[in-house]
């Protein structure tokens, strides 16, 4: 397996580009299982997941044609509705397929997802709401069937906001027979994002980005072509990445109306953020401020950045809380940082107490998920010595060629085969 090895202690500058963004990405190739024709997206980014969901559908039947930015797929094909096992076990967002099977084929066999190792990260809510739209469901032997004749709409509400919940249900909804109202639904731009495309295909969705949704049903959707709006997570990264290496980065092709929480964040350690239409600019030649922060729905603090932000609170000036409210179990990261000279306890399994040390030392560590490899990759770029990071077959499923955009701002770091 391949190896991510830094040298830390360079400080970022210069300018780096972002990727579109696999979590808008991947509900929006599912989507195209809705339609009789082909959908051609575009700022596609190269990864694992893309290509685990590409390899679903071509599973599936659908002809997927790829080149550099592009996917174009065409579903007309499709001649099964099993999602098996060993092509979704690897990804929790291959459950996106369930809802778009089941609304345009009336039936659907999906195993139970996998993924990151950050928690249960129940489907329940999926079904529920397929159950309200007129599905029979049953799981045996670690699958989910639904079937259904035709969706009819209903009222559907989450008991927490699930944002692939969200997707998953707006894609049901799109083809049902009559009006859906989701409430408690989820608001991040992915979700603005799949519904602003759906509706180019010829769905009626109102309300998207806010907690109530709207979906008018329709027989049949037709071809469009989609752009993947920017990674913010991706951005968020570099932005942490920047601040913790006193760097000065200019971040392109980003939507900064998407980051308010982590921007507010960063200019509370003493940051500084400029904001412009699609970009952004972080300066920081300043000692770290400690701030608390806790992870929420959007628009709050993400849980995809509490990560990142943990690597810049342990060289922070003071003591900082960090409490996490999305996911259980998403504080393994925190092992690896202690190694490395940080100083973190965790406590009740989901609050993080940092205490900010002048540096972080060069380790040997290890990724445990997507996140986490990020924010090893920034405690690699401000440690002392040479970091060696392993198992960053998680960062290639959400990361697009990052250390050669680290590399590009003055970064002494390089993939190990």
């Amino acid at each position: 397996m391949d190896k991510i090895k830094i040298i830390g202690g360079k400080e970022l500058c210069g300018e780096v580009n972002i990727s579109g963004a696999k979590n808008a990405a991947l509900p929006l190739i599912a989507s195209s299982i809705l339609v009789n024709g082909k959908i051609t997206f575009n700022n596609v980014p190269k990864l694992m997941d893309i290509k685990s969901i590409r390899l679903l559908l071509e599973d599936l039947g659908a002809t997927c044609k790829t080149s550099k930015g592009y996917l174009e797929v065409d579903a007309s094909f499709i001649n099964k509705i099993e999602a098996e096992y060993d092509l979704v076990r690897k990804m929790r967002a291959s459950i996106l397929v369930l809802c778009p099977l089941v609304a345009r084929f009336g039936h659907a066999k999906v195993s139970l997802p996998g993924g990151c190792a950050i928690g249960a990260r129940p489907v329940n809510m999926h079904l529920s709401g397929l159950e309200a739209l007129g599905a029979s469901i049953r799981i045996e032997h670690g699958y989910i069937e639904a079937t259904a004749k035709r969706l009819i709409g209903n009222d559907i509400y989450f008991d927490m906001p699930t944002v692939t919940g969200t997707e998953n249900l707006m894609m049901a909804a799109s083809l049902a027979k009559g009006t859906s109202v989701m409430r408690n639904a989820a608001r991040e731009p992915e979700i603005v994002a799949l519904a602003d495309a759906l509706n180019k295909m010829g769905a009626k969705i109102q309300g998207a980005g806010t907690t109530i949704i709207s979906i008018t049903g329709v027989k049949s959707l037709h071809p469009a072509d989609i752009k993947i709006i920017p990674d913010r997570i991706e951005t968020g990264t570099f932005m942490v990445a920047a601040a913790a290496t006193g760097g000065d980065v200019f971040i392109k092709d980003c939507v900064p109306d998407h980051l308010g929480g982590i921007i507010n964040k960063l200019k509370a350690t003493g940051t500084m953020v400029e904001t412009f239409k699609d970009s952004i600019r972080i300066i920081n030649h300043k000692p770290i401020k400690s701030v608390d922060i806790k992870t929420l729905p959007y628009p709050g603090f993400p849980t995809d950045m509490q990560a990142q932000f943990m690597t810049l609170m342990s060289i922070a000036d003071g003591n900082s809380v960090i409490h996490e409210s999305i996911f259980e179990n998403r504080f393994i990261h925190a092992n690896e940082l202690l190694r490395m000279g940080a100083d973190i306890s965790i406590s009740n399994g989901n609050v993080a107490m940092v205490r900010g040390v002048k540096k972080l030392q060069a380790a040997q560590v290890m990724a445990s998920d997507l996140r986490a490899s990020a924010s090893l990759v920034i405690a690699g770029l401000i440690a002392e010595g040479t970091t060696t990071i392993s198992r960053i077959y998680h960062m290639d499923r959400g990361y697009e060629a990052i250390e050669k955009k680290f590399s590009m701002l003055g970064a002494q770091i390089e993939r190990i085969p």
